[in-house]
């Protein structure tokens, strides 16, 4: 079945951005060390494409599983994960997001808000204060309000 031309722009995204991140992250580290075989970067490549087609695909707790063991395996760390608000507008934040969620929060800072949904910080309070995202109490907003913002975002513009 032909997909629509959004879905396969947001697959050239999300498969190019993977294959940047697993090349910074894995290959390249690995190369330096120990060379690198040109079969490992061809079973990367068809990883990847595995990977980005179960971010975007319909099975809801394979997409999860998939951005939860993608997530852990390439920014491992001893605290919990936090990276910088721009990753969150790339197209591997953005399926993480709309897949999983935050991995180590319920809530985030405006900030955090405003680069996951590629608007201004001062939007997002003006979403709060309207309740089209809700606000934590402990401060900032739930993550859950912003990804149904975000989702329902990006449904709205692909029936356009």
């Amino acid at each position: 079945m032909p997909q629509s031309p959004t879905w396969t722009a947001a697959h050239g995204e999300l498969a190019r951005d993977l294959e940047r991140v697993v090349e910074a992250r894995v290959l390249g580290p690995f190369d330096l060390l120990f060379g690198l075989e040109d079969a490992v970067r061809r079973r990367a490549r068809e990883s990847i494409m595995d990977w980005t087609e179960a971010l975007l695909g319909s099975d809801d707790d394979a997409a999860r599983t998939t951005a939860m063991r993608l997530v852990s395996t390439l920014f491992p760390a001893d605290v919990p994960f936090d990276p910088p608000p721009t990753w969150w507008g790339s197209p591997f934040g953005r399926a993480v997001l709309l897949r999983a969620g935050h991995p180590s929060s319920d809530a985030v800072p405006f900030t955090v808000a405003a680069a996951m949904l590629g608007i201004s910080r001062q939007g997002v309070h003006d979403l709060a204060r309207r309740g089209k995202v809700q606000a934590h109490p402990d401060g900032g907003v739930t993550v859950e309000s912003v990804r149904g913002r975000l989702r329902d975002r990006l449904l709205n513009d692909s029936t356009d």
